[in-house]
């Protein structure tokens, strides 16, 4: 429903038919990866986007996703894309470092390209957060990549 009168609004859509979606997901932290995955691709379907039209491809890390999303937006094959990880804080700087690279990288590939994509690298302080958040975190990136690809399509 529209909040003013006379003025163009663009309602959210998450209408995934005919949509094309890539997912990158990591493989560090297997477990919880798998678990944001399952439940991407399960939304993904509810939402209407064919099974035949959702490519996954796997790295090992976190660092790596922001290239492969690059590759991906770059190909033209893709409406939105996808990022699935989990960075788990340890003991060193290093979760820092990933935490921020992957994020700007991330945000970088989807200014650069105009390919929306969808972040779902958790990055949390300890296993028990990103078991507890890898469900709804899944499906909610799932909705966020058919609802930014319907909303550039609408804006095109």
């Amino acid at each position: 429903m529209p909040h003013y009168e006379n003025i163009r609004e663009i309602e959210p859509n998450l209408d995934g038919g005919g949509l094309r979606i890539g997912i990158v997901m990591c493989r560090f932290n297997l477990d919880v990866c798998e678990g944001l995955l399952s439940s991407c691709t399960s939304e993904l379907q509810r939402l209407g986007v064919a099974s035949d039209a959702i490519t996954i491809a796997t790295v090992p890390g976190a660092l790596e996703a922001p290239l492969t999303l690059q590759v991906m937006a770059r190909s033209g094959r893709f409406d939105a894309l996808v990022a699935l990880g989990a960075v788990i804080r340890g003991e060193t700087y290093h979760f820092e470092l990933v935490s921020n690279e992957q994020g700007a990288g991330i945000t970088r590939v989807a200014l650069d390209t105009g390919v929306p994509v969808a972040n779902g690298i958790l990055t949390t302080e300890d296993d028990d957060q990103a078991l507890a958040r890898m469900q709804v975190k899944g499906a909610d990136c799932a909705q966020a990549a058919v609802e930014m690809a319907r909303l550039l399509k609408a804006l095109a």
